[in-house]
């Protein structure tokens, strides 16, 4: 090993004493369940929140070069479109990933001269495109549309508000209808990820801003097309001039590789499937499990199909994750730096794969686990 580089086992150590080392586990996934060393375990970390079958995709050339080369087959305005319309909107840019997505157009229309409003929980992709702008940042506390209103009313110049519309590790929604108001009265610009509300809240599953009433006050979508319609890809959707200017200052969209057809293909068809079906059962699914944990005594704040336990300590989250995991349950500890320190949790998502019995049996088990270790 090269001695240069001996400072990164510190580094390691750190994290080791800490609770905070993580290390890859190897997986098989199937449906509501998940395969590790031979044991089949019930999936609750899964973000495929429809779960919809349609079958496999058929593989056809994997790689052309960037879509401003020659990757930009005619399957992408194919599938543009039909999210423009799934969001009333003009148009659309589909990315490689929701990531690459709220970089490119975070950074493709915010100037240094400008002022970012960002909620304190928002994505770390959020948190990596405001900076990349070098634009002034102004955090304001979770949800607190009061706090948000005494920051940008002290600011002139070019406003963004930039929310995710389900937080990601807390299940909560967005107060979409305040702070488009808000936005209306100081003229900001709304940006909205929707990568968890998508395809899951709304009608049709249009997302968290229709579900709210207020899909025509925002200005520019992000969201995931790997979460809710369960394929791989993100996108952004706006009125066309923004789209235009992703596409010529986007450099997470011009400087990487066009996604491959056979994907985008296999996305179509998600999209054209029955997935109202598959989204009123994962509807029952989250109403199951809410009141289930109600009933054992847990206070739930979740609006979603996102439910967080949040126990604070590493260790003991870590300790709970093992009992589970014995348990036949596999549900992923959330540490730092993805959420706040002291506020590790145990992190459950509902899918409409799941069966009546499952979630009862996991509630079940949860109630087993909270006499254990007093996590709530």
């Amino acid at each position: 090993m090269k001695y240069r580089l001996n400072f990164v086992n510190s580094e390691l150590s750190k994290l080791k004493k800490n609770n905070l080392l993580r290390e890859l586990q190897d997986t098989t996934v199937e449906k509501q369940f998940i395969y590790k060393k031979n044991q089949k375990l019930l999936n609750l970390s899964s973000n495929d929140y429809l779960g919809l079958n349609v079958g496999n995709f058929q593989f056809k050339q994997f790689q052309s070069s960037s879509r401003s080369v020659t990757g930009n087959d005619t399957k992408f305005s194919e599938l543009e479109k039909k999210i423009s319309a799934h969001k009333s909107q003009e148009k659309t840019l589909v990315y490689p990933t929701g990531y690459m997505a709220n970089l490119g157009a975070i950074t493709a229309i915010v100037e240094k001269k400008d002022t970012i409003f960002s909620d304190e929980l928002n994505h770390a992709s959020i948190i990596e495109a405001c900076r990349l702008t070098n634009a002034k940042i102004k955090i304001y506390k979770h949800n607190d549309m009061t706090n948000l209103e005494s920051k940008i009313k002290k600011t002139t110049g070019k406003k963004f508000i930039i929310t995710e519309g389900v937080f990601s590790m807390d299940g909560d929604t967005a107060n979409l209808k305040e702070m488009t108001e808000i936005s209306s009265k100081y003229n900001a610009i709304t940006i909205l990820d929707d990568a968890h509300g998508d395809f899951v809240f709304g009608s049709d599953g249009k997302g968290t801003a229709n579900k709210l009433g207020v899909n025509k006050k925002i200005d520019l979508y992000i969201s995931s097309l790997s979460k809710g319609l369960g394929s791989f890809g993100g996108y952004v959707s706006s009125q066309r001039n923004i789209i235009e200017l992703c596409i010529n200052r986007s450099k997470s969209f011009i400087y990487t590789s066009a996604l491959p057809v056979s994907i985008i293909e296999y996305t179509i068809k998600r999209f054209n499937s029955n997935r109202e079906i598959r989204r009123k059962k994962l509807w029952n699914n989250i109403k199951l499990f809410h009141n289930g944990l109600k009933q054992i005594g847990y206070d739930v704040k979740s609006d979603s199909q996102i439910v967080p336990i949040i126990i604070g300590e590493s260790k003991k989250t870590l300790d709970v994750g093992k009992f589970m995991l014995k348990n036949g349950i596999f549900v992923q500890p959330i540490r730092f730096p993805t959420v706040k320190k002291n506020s590790a949790r145990i992190r459950f998502s509902i899918t409409a794969w799941h069966t009546k019995k499952q979630i009862n049996d996991t509630l079940s088990i949860l109630e087993k686990c909270n006499k254990k270790f007093k996590i709530f």
